[in-house]
């Protein structure tokens, strides 16, 4: 029964951490070259400087805690940065990231999943790393997105022909 617990919960980890670079993707493609380092004032975040802090925290939390790599990050750059990749470079360097952390995440094991460590200052277990990694990967695709939505004042068609308006059965 765990094994398929954790089977499952690993599997919706994954799916929607390709939700997420579906959706930063489809932003990107939206987009045109120079609106990846536009910032909507001093305090806040580009496109670019978000894809960044998102390969950082990916890689710290899921590459380097679960995985065994060594820990590399530099925080700090990721939101200093005000220039210096395309957006083809970000979304492969975002793609790259994001495959090489579900293939920790997938060989997680029940132990590992269980097991606490400390990362980044906090005390998580894989299980809790795992949701950190979904849930900021997310956080962060819908900061993305409503800012495409200013920059580019259209619908971003992230459900397609899909009838979002039908009942639950």
């Amino acid at each position: 029964m765990e094994e398929k617990l954790a089977s499952e919960f690993i599997s919706q980890s994954i799916f929607r951490m390709d939700e997420s670079t579906q959706r930063i993707s489809r932003c990107l493609e939206l987009l045109p070259e120079d609106a990846v380092w536009k910032r909507p004032n001093e305090t806040s975040n580009s496109i670019g400087n978000l894809i960044l802090h998102l390969c950082g925290n990916i890689r710290q939390y899921a590459i380097s805690s679960l995985g065994g790599a060594s820990d590399s990050r530099e925080r700090d750059a990721e939101f200093a940065a005000r220039e210096g990749f395309t957006k083809q470079v970000l979304q492969e360097k975002l793609i790259a990231t994001a495959e090489e952390a579900k293939m920790c995440i997938l060989r997680t094991s029940v132990e590992e999943l269980l097991r606490v460590r400390s990362v980044q200052g906090f005390e998580l277990s894989g299980m809790g790393i795992i949701i950190h990694v979904t849930e900021h990967y997310s956080y962060h695709t819908g900061q993305i997105a409503f800012w495409t939505k200013i920059l580019q004042n259209q619908d971003l068609r992230f459900y397609g022909e899909i009838d979002l308006n039908v009942k639950n059965e």
